[in-house]
Protein backbone atom coordinates (compact mmCIF):
# COMPACT_ATOMS: atom_id res chain seq x y z
CA UNK A 1 0.00 0.00 0.00
CA UNK A 2 2.79 2.78 0.75
CA UNK A 3 5.02 1.82 -2.01
CA UNK A 4 3.28 4.30 -4.10
CA UNK A 5 4.41 7.21 -1.36
CA UNK A 6 8.65 6.81 -2.22
CA UNK A 7 10.00 10.01 -1.66
CA UNK A 8 10.60 12.16 1.40
CA UNK A 9 8.23 14.87 -0.26
CA UNK A 10 5.66 12.90 -0.86
CA UNK A 11 5.35 11.35 3.10
CA UNK A 12 5.95 15.15 4.00
CA UNK A 13 3.10 16.66 2.12
CA UNK A 14 0.89 13.30 3.92
CA UNK A 15 1.89 13.58 6.97
CA UNK A 16 1.76 17.14 7.47
CA UNK A 17 -1.80 16.78 6.00
CA UNK A 18 -2.35 14.01 8.54
CA UNK A 19 -0.88 16.39 11.58
CA UNK A 20 -3.33 18.88 11.07
CA UNK A 21 -6.21 16.74 10.78
CA UNK A 22 -5.28 14.95 13.58
CA UNK A 23 -5.52 18.13 15.38
CA UNK A 24 -8.36 19.51 14.24
CA UNK A 25 -10.20 16.43 14.05
CA UNK A 26 -9.06 15.19 17.70
CA UNK A 27 -10.14 18.54 19.36
CA UNK A 28 -13.64 18.82 17.21
CA UNK A 29 -14.67 14.62 17.95
CA UNK A 30 -13.64 15.04 21.76
CA UNK A 31 -16.29 18.23 22.49
CA UNK A 32 -18.75 15.40 24.01
CA UNK A 33 -16.59 15.33 26.87
CA UNK A 34 -17.28 19.00 27.82
CA UNK A 35 -20.81 18.45 27.24
CA UNK A 36 -22.09 17.36 31.57
CA UNK A 37 -19.31 20.18 32.68
CA UNK A 38 -20.98 22.89 30.61
CA UNK A 39 -24.22 21.62 32.07
CA UNK A 40 -23.38 21.35 35.80
CA UNK A 41 -21.36 25.18 35.41
CA UNK A 42 -24.17 26.69 33.50
CA UNK A 43 -27.12 24.98 33.93
CA UNK A 44 -28.43 25.43 30.80
CA UNK A 45 -29.51 22.17 30.38
CA UNK A 46 -28.56 19.21 28.28
CA UNK A 47 -30.31 20.12 25.26
CA UNK A 48 -29.64 23.53 24.95
CA UNK A 49 -25.87 22.94 24.87
CA UNK A 50 -26.48 20.30 22.63
CA UNK A 51 -28.57 22.41 20.08
CA UNK A 52 -25.22 24.47 20.38
CA UNK A 53 -22.73 21.42 19.48
CA UNK A 54 -25.61 20.84 16.63
CA UNK A 55 -24.91 24.17 15.16
CA UNK A 56 -21.60 23.10 15.49
CA UNK A 57 -21.75 19.89 13.44
CA UNK A 58 -23.64 22.30 11.02
CA UNK A 59 -21.30 24.74 10.61
CA UNK A 60 -18.86 22.82 9.94
CA UNK A 61 -20.02 20.73 6.85
CA UNK A 62 -21.18 24.37 5.43
CA UNK A 63 -18.17 25.71 5.56
CA UNK A 64 -16.27 22.55 3.93
CA UNK A 65 -17.52 23.84 0.35
CA UNK A 66 -16.56 27.25 1.08
CA UNK A 67 -13.24 26.36 2.13
CA UNK A 68 -12.96 23.94 -0.49
CA UNK A 69 -13.67 26.51 -3.48
CA UNK A 70 -11.22 29.22 -2.14
CA UNK A 71 -8.50 26.09 -1.53
CA UNK A 72 -9.11 25.08 -4.97
CA UNK A 73 -8.88 28.90 -6.68
CA UNK A 74 -6.41 29.84 -4.67
CA UNK A 75 -4.45 27.50 -2.44
CA UNK A 76 -4.64 25.67 0.79
CA UNK A 77 -2.29 28.01 3.39
CA UNK A 78 -4.17 30.67 4.15
CA UNK A 79 -7.21 28.53 4.35
CA UNK A 80 -5.62 26.34 6.89
CA UNK A 81 -3.98 29.31 9.05
CA UNK A 82 -7.25 31.07 9.26
CA UNK A 83 -9.08 27.40 10.39
CA UNK A 84 -6.77 26.72 13.45
CA UNK A 85 -6.68 30.30 14.43
CA UNK A 86 -10.29 30.25 14.61
CA UNK A 87 -10.35 26.88 16.14
CA UNK A 88 -8.13 28.01 18.91
CA UNK A 89 -10.21 31.36 19.50
CA UNK A 90 -13.42 28.94 19.57
CA UNK A 91 -11.50 26.88 22.47
CA UNK A 92 -10.15 29.81 24.22
CA UNK A 93 -13.40 32.23 24.62
CA UNK A 94 -15.76 29.24 25.03
CA UNK A 95 -15.40 29.33 28.96
CA UNK A 96 -16.40 33.18 29.19
CA UNK A 97 -19.49 32.06 27.41
CA UNK A 98 -22.80 31.54 29.87
CA UNK A 99 -25.77 31.47 27.70
CA UNK A 100 -27.10 29.13 24.87
CA UNK A 101 -26.34 31.72 22.15
CA UNK A 102 -22.96 32.61 23.75
CA UNK A 103 -22.31 28.79 23.25
CA UNK A 104 -23.69 28.78 20.01
CA UNK A 105 -21.06 31.65 19.11
CA UNK A 106 -17.90 29.85 20.50
CA UNK A 107 -19.00 26.56 19.66
CA UNK A 108 -21.18 26.18 17.07
CA UNK A 109 -19.21 29.01 14.73
CA UNK A 110 -15.97 29.54 15.52
CA UNK A 111 -14.39 26.16 16.35
CA UNK A 112 -16.76 24.16 14.32
CA UNK A 113 -15.73 26.97 11.33
CA UNK A 114 -12.19 26.72 11.78
CA UNK A 115 -12.02 22.83 12.15
CA UNK A 116 -13.77 22.55 9.16
CA UNK A 117 -11.60 24.68 7.34
CA UNK A 118 -8.73 22.93 8.80
CA UNK A 119 -10.03 19.19 7.62
CA UNK A 120 -11.13 17.00 5.09
CA UNK A 121 -11.87 19.04 2.16
CA UNK A 122 -9.15 21.17 2.62
CA UNK A 123 -6.55 18.91 3.13
CA UNK A 124 -7.31 15.80 0.57
CA UNK A 125 -7.74 18.06 -1.93
CA UNK A 126 -4.42 20.27 -1.61
CA UNK A 127 -2.60 16.18 -1.47
CA UNK A 128 -4.69 15.12 -3.58
CA UNK A 129 -3.72 17.90 -6.67
CA UNK A 130 0.04 17.36 -4.98
CA UNK A 131 0.90 13.78 -5.25
CA UNK A 132 0.98 11.34 -8.65
CA UNK A 133 -2.10 9.40 -8.98
CA UNK A 134 -0.85 6.37 -7.91
CA UNK A 135 -0.45 7.86 -4.19
CA UNK A 136 -3.74 9.28 -4.07
CA UNK A 137 -5.43 6.27 -2.76
CA UNK A 138 -2.86 5.81 -0.07
CA UNK A 139 -2.31 9.25 0.77
CA UNK A 140 -5.93 9.23 1.29
CA UNK A 141 -5.86 6.90 3.78
CA UNK A 142 -3.11 7.85 5.95
CA UNK A 143 -4.45 11.59 5.88
CA UNK A 144 -8.06 10.04 7.52
CA UNK A 145 -6.12 7.85 9.92
CA UNK A 146 -4.28 11.34 10.85
CA UNK A 147 -7.60 12.42 12.09
CA UNK A 148 -8.47 9.07 13.61
CA UNK A 149 -4.84 9.27 15.60
CA UNK A 150 -6.22 12.97 17.17
CA UNK A 151 -9.46 11.20 18.00
CA UNK A 152 -7.60 8.58 20.19
CA UNK A 153 -4.86 10.85 22.01
CA UNK A 154 -7.16 13.84 22.63
CA UNK A 155 -10.52 12.14 24.37
CA UNK A 156 -8.24 10.36 27.17
CA UNK A 157 -5.64 13.94 27.51
CA UNK A 158 -8.77 16.34 27.49
CA UNK A 159 -11.04 13.67 30.13
CA UNK A 160 -7.52 13.72 32.24
CA UNK A 161 -7.41 17.90 31.86
CA UNK A 162 -11.26 18.20 32.92
CA UNK A 163 -10.30 16.31 36.03
CA UNK A 164 -7.10 17.74 36.81
CA UNK A 165 -7.18 21.67 36.33
CA UNK A 166 -11.08 21.41 35.27
CA UNK A 167 -12.82 22.00 31.76
CA UNK A 168 -11.94 25.62 31.19
CA UNK A 169 -8.40 25.04 32.14
CA UNK A 170 -8.73 21.73 29.68
CA UNK A 171 -10.12 24.41 27.05
CA UNK A 172 -7.37 26.49 27.39
CA UNK A 173 -5.01 23.94 26.81
CA UNK A 174 -6.94 22.58 23.45
CA UNK A 175 -6.47 25.90 21.97
CA UNK A 176 -2.82 26.18 22.76
CA UNK A 177 -2.36 22.54 21.41
CA UNK A 178 -4.37 23.77 17.86
CA UNK A 179 -1.92 26.92 17.68
CA UNK A 180 1.01 24.15 17.43
CA UNK A 181 -0.06 22.46 14.14
CA UNK A 182 0.51 25.92 12.02
CA UNK A 183 3.99 24.88 11.11
CA UNK A 184 2.69 22.30 9.35
CA UNK A 185 0.48 24.37 7.05
CA UNK A 186 3.93 25.50 5.24
CA UNK A 187 4.50 22.45 3.98
CA UNK A 188 1.02 21.29 2.87
CA UNK A 189 0.91 24.11 0.66
CA UNK A 190 4.07 23.99 -1.23
CA UNK A 191 3.67 24.85 -4.62
CA UNK A 192 3.06 21.90 -7.05
CA UNK A 193 6.07 19.79 -8.83
CA UNK A 194 5.50 19.66 -12.25
CA UNK A 195 5.19 15.94 -12.66
CA UNK A 196 2.88 15.89 -9.80
CA UNK A 197 0.36 18.05 -11.83
CA UNK A 198 -2.87 16.33 -13.39
CA UNK A 199 -3.01 16.71 -17.04
CA UNK A 200 -6.64 17.54 -17.98
CA UNK A 201 -9.19 19.01 -20.54
CA UNK A 202 -10.08 21.98 -20.91
CA UNK A 203 -11.10 23.42 -17.50
CA UNK A 204 -15.02 24.20 -17.69
CA UNK A 205 -14.67 26.35 -14.46
CA UNK A 206 -15.72 25.93 -10.89
CA UNK A 207 -19.28 26.83 -11.33
CA UNK A 208 -20.51 24.42 -14.62
CA UNK A 209 -18.67 22.01 -12.39
CA UNK A 210 -20.85 22.25 -9.43
CA UNK A 211 -23.63 22.09 -11.68
CA UNK A 212 -22.62 19.34 -13.61
CA UNK A 213 -22.17 17.37 -10.38
CA UNK A 214 -25.52 18.35 -8.69
CA UNK A 215 -27.05 17.07 -11.64
CA UNK A 216 -25.56 13.50 -11.65
CA UNK A 217 -27.59 10.83 -9.76
CA UNK A 218 -24.62 8.94 -8.50
CA UNK A 219 -23.24 12.08 -6.83
CA UNK A 220 -26.72 12.55 -5.03
CA UNK A 221 -26.49 8.96 -4.22
CA UNK A 222 -23.43 9.48 -2.62
CA UNK A 223 -24.71 12.43 -0.77
CA UNK A 224 -27.66 10.53 0.56
CA UNK A 225 -25.43 7.70 2.34
CA UNK A 226 -23.15 10.44 3.74
CA UNK A 227 -25.74 12.02 5.38
CA UNK A 228 -26.54 9.19 7.25
CA UNK A 229 -22.73 8.41 8.46
CA UNK A 230 -22.98 12.40 10.07
CA UNK A 231 -25.93 11.75 12.20
CA UNK A 232 -24.69 8.75 14.00
CA UNK A 233 -20.89 10.17 14.40
CA UNK A 234 -22.42 13.25 15.65
CA UNK A 235 -24.93 11.45 17.91
CA UNK A 236 -22.22 9.22 18.84
CA UNK A 237 -19.52 11.76 19.68
CA UNK A 238 -22.22 13.88 21.22
CA UNK A 239 -24.29 11.98 23.50
CA UNK A 240 -22.22 8.31 24.16
CA UNK A 241 -20.96 9.94 27.51
CA UNK A 242 -24.16 10.71 28.40
CA UNK A 243 -25.28 6.94 27.39
CA UNK A 244 -22.52 5.90 29.30
CA UNK A 245 -23.63 7.72 32.24
CA UNK A 246 -27.08 6.24 31.99
CA UNK A 247 -25.64 2.88 32.40
CA UNK A 248 -23.74 4.02 35.88
CA UNK A 249 -20.41 4.08 34.34
CA UNK A 250 -17.91 6.32 34.87
CA UNK A 251 -16.87 9.22 32.64
CA UNK A 252 -13.13 7.02 32.03
CA UNK A 253 -15.64 4.63 30.00
CA UNK A 254 -16.69 7.47 27.55
CA UNK A 255 -13.04 8.59 27.16
CA UNK A 256 -11.47 5.36 26.79
CA UNK A 257 -14.56 4.47 24.25
CA UNK A 258 -13.94 7.51 22.47
CA UNK A 259 -10.28 6.82 22.42
CA UNK A 260 -10.75 3.35 21.09
CA UNK A 261 -13.14 4.55 17.99
CA UNK A 262 -10.07 6.86 17.27
CA UNK A 263 -7.68 3.84 17.44
CA UNK A 264 -9.59 1.38 15.44
CA UNK A 265 -10.33 3.73 13.00
CA UNK A 266 -6.21 4.18 12.16
CA UNK A 267 -6.40 0.84 10.91
CA UNK A 268 -9.87 1.04 9.46
CA UNK A 269 -8.70 4.18 7.49
CA UNK A 270 -5.65 2.48 6.24
CA UNK A 271 -7.37 -0.55 5.44
CA UNK A 272 -10.11 1.76 3.44
CA UNK A 273 -7.22 3.07 1.31
CA UNK A 274 -5.80 -0.18 0.35
CA UNK A 275 -9.00 -1.17 -0.54
CA UNK A 276 -9.80 2.09 -3.21
CA UNK A 277 -6.96 0.95 -4.99
CA UNK A 278 -8.62 -2.59 -5.04
CA UNK A 279 -12.21 -3.09 -4.98
CA UNK A 280 -14.70 0.09 -6.25
CA UNK A 281 -15.81 2.13 -3.63
CA UNK A 282 -19.54 1.81 -3.64
CA UNK A 283 -18.81 -1.78 -2.67
CA UNK A 284 -16.56 -0.87 0.42
CA UNK A 285 -18.95 1.92 1.79
CA UNK A 286 -21.84 -0.43 1.40
CA UNK A 287 -20.44 -3.18 3.68
CA UNK A 288 -19.20 -0.34 5.71
CA UNK A 289 -22.53 0.82 6.53
CA UNK A 290 -24.22 -2.46 6.58
CA UNK A 291 -21.55 -3.61 9.28
CA UNK A 292 -22.44 -0.16 11.72
CA UNK A 293 -26.17 -1.12 11.45
CA UNK A 294 -25.84 -4.85 12.64
CA UNK A 295 -22.86 -3.56 15.25
CA UNK A 296 -25.95 -1.20 16.87
CA UNK A 297 -28.07 -4.15 16.69
CA UNK A 298 -25.65 -6.34 18.53
CA UNK A 299 -25.11 -2.96 21.18
CA UNK A 300 -28.37 -2.93 21.83
CA UNK A 301 -29.24 -6.92 22.88
CA UNK A 302 -25.67 -6.89 24.83
CA UNK A 303 -25.38 -5.80 28.87
CA UNK A 304 -24.00 -2.87 29.59
CA UNK A 305 -20.93 -2.95 31.04
CA UNK A 306 -17.50 -1.75 30.25
CA UNK A 307 -16.00 -4.38 27.73
CA UNK A 308 -19.75 -4.06 25.94
CA UNK A 309 -18.75 -0.62 25.00
CA UNK A 310 -15.20 -1.07 24.63
CA UNK A 311 -15.95 -3.48 22.08
CA UNK A 312 -18.53 -1.77 20.35
CA UNK A 313 -16.18 1.25 19.98
CA UNK A 314 -13.00 -0.98 18.30
CA UNK A 315 -15.96 -2.39 15.91
CA UNK A 316 -18.18 0.67 15.38
CA UNK A 317 -14.52 2.75 14.88
CA UNK A 318 -13.14 0.33 12.34
CA UNK A 319 -15.41 2.10 9.88
CA UNK A 320 -15.96 5.32 11.82
CA UNK A 321 -14.19 7.59 9.03
CA UNK A 322 -12.70 5.16 6.88
CA UNK A 323 -15.94 6.25 4.80
CA UNK A 324 -14.12 9.47 3.61
CA UNK A 325 -11.31 7.62 1.32
CA UNK A 326 -14.21 5.82 -0.82
CA UNK A 327 -15.98 8.68 -1.15
CA UNK A 328 -13.50 11.14 -2.18
CA UNK A 329 -11.76 8.11 -4.39
CA UNK A 330 -15.91 8.23 -6.26
CA UNK A 331 -15.93 12.21 -6.57
CA UNK A 332 -12.48 11.79 -7.49
CA UNK A 333 -13.16 9.27 -10.36
CA UNK A 334 -16.67 11.36 -11.35
CA UNK A 335 -15.42 14.37 -11.62
CA UNK A 336 -11.55 15.15 -11.63
CA UNK A 337 -9.53 16.31 -9.16
CA UNK A 338 -9.35 20.09 -10.38
CA UNK A 339 -12.47 21.23 -8.09
CA UNK A 340 -11.97 17.82 -5.59
CA UNK A 341 -11.96 20.56 -2.77
CA UNK A 342 -15.35 21.77 -3.65
CA UNK A 343 -17.07 18.84 -5.03
CA UNK A 344 -16.10 16.23 -2.05
CA UNK A 345 -16.88 19.56 0.62
CA UNK A 346 -20.71 19.29 -0.68
CA UNK A 347 -20.29 16.17 0.06
CA UNK A 348 -19.25 16.81 3.64
CA UNK A 349 -22.04 19.44 3.78
CA UNK A 350 -24.42 16.67 3.59
CA UNK A 351 -22.63 14.33 6.48
CA UNK A 352 -23.10 17.57 8.57
CA UNK A 353 -26.37 17.85 8.09
CA UNK A 354 -26.84 14.64 8.88
CA UNK A 355 -24.85 15.78 11.49
CA UNK A 356 -26.64 18.47 13.40
CA UNK A 357 -29.83 15.88 13.35
CA UNK A 358 -27.52 13.50 15.02
CA UNK A 359 -26.43 16.15 17.75
CA UNK A 360 -29.30 17.55 18.37
CA UNK A 361 -32.24 15.13 17.91
CA UNK A 362 -30.02 12.94 20.43
CA UNK A 363 -30.35 16.12 23.38
CA UNK A 364 -33.81 15.88 22.59
CA UNK A 365 -34.67 12.19 22.82
CA UNK A 366 -32.74 12.14 26.28
CA UNK A 367 -35.03 15.09 27.50
CA UNK A 368 -38.31 13.64 26.35
CA UNK A 369 -37.60 10.16 26.86
CA UNK A 370 -35.00 9.45 29.29
CA UNK A 371 -32.91 7.58 27.39
CA UNK A 372 -31.84 7.23 23.48
CA UNK A 373 -33.76 3.93 22.42
CA UNK A 374 -35.44 5.96 19.62
CA UNK A 375 -31.68 6.96 18.45
CA UNK A 376 -30.41 3.66 18.07
CA UNK A 377 -33.44 2.20 15.72
CA UNK A 378 -33.11 5.59 13.80
CA UNK A 379 -29.36 4.82 13.40
CA UNK A 380 -29.93 0.96 12.62
CA UNK A 381 -32.84 2.33 10.15
CA UNK A 382 -30.27 4.54 8.50
CA UNK A 383 -27.68 2.71 8.56
CA UNK A 384 -29.07 0.00 6.10
CA UNK A 385 -30.62 2.40 4.08
CA UNK A 386 -27.62 4.13 3.43
CA UNK A 387 -25.66 0.15 2.45
CA UNK A 388 -28.16 -0.06 -0.08
CA UNK A 389 -28.17 3.47 -1.53
CA UNK A 390 -24.32 3.07 -2.98
CA UNK A 391 -24.93 0.26 -4.71
CA UNK A 392 -26.53 1.77 -7.86
CA UNK A 393 -23.68 4.21 -7.83
CA UNK A 394 -21.42 4.11 -10.93
CA UNK A 395 -17.67 4.61 -11.07
CA UNK A 396 -17.29 6.36 -13.98
CA UNK A 397 -16.41 9.67 -15.33
CA UNK A 398 -19.17 12.14 -15.78
CA UNK A 399 -18.69 13.65 -19.07
CA UNK A 400 -18.66 17.18 -18.92
CA UNK A 401 -19.23 20.29 -20.54
CA UNK A 402 -15.77 20.56 -21.80
CA UNK A 403 -16.68 21.66 -25.40
CA UNK A 404 -18.71 24.48 -23.88
CA UNK A 405 -15.72 25.89 -21.70
CA UNK A 406 -13.17 25.30 -24.83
Amino acid sequence: MFRSLNTPALWAVTLSAAGILMVTMGARQSLGLFLAPLNTSTGLGIASISLAMAVGQFMWGAVQPIAGAVADRYGPGRVLQGGLLLLALGSAVTPFMNSTWGLVFSLGLLSAIGSGAGSFSVLIGAATTRLPVESRGAASGVINAGGSFGQFIFAPILQKLIQTIGWMGALWALAVMTLAALPLVRVVSRPLEATHKTVTAADPGLRRSVQDALADRSYLLLHAGFFTCGFHIAFLVTHLPGEVNLCGLPPSVASWSLAIIGLANIFGSLYAGACVARYRSKYVLFWMYASRALMIALYLVAPRTDLTFYIFAAGLGFTWLATVPPTAAIVGKLFGVRYLGTLFGLTLLSHQIGGFLGAWLGGLSITRFGDYSWMWYADIALSSLAALLNLPIREAPVVIHAAQAA
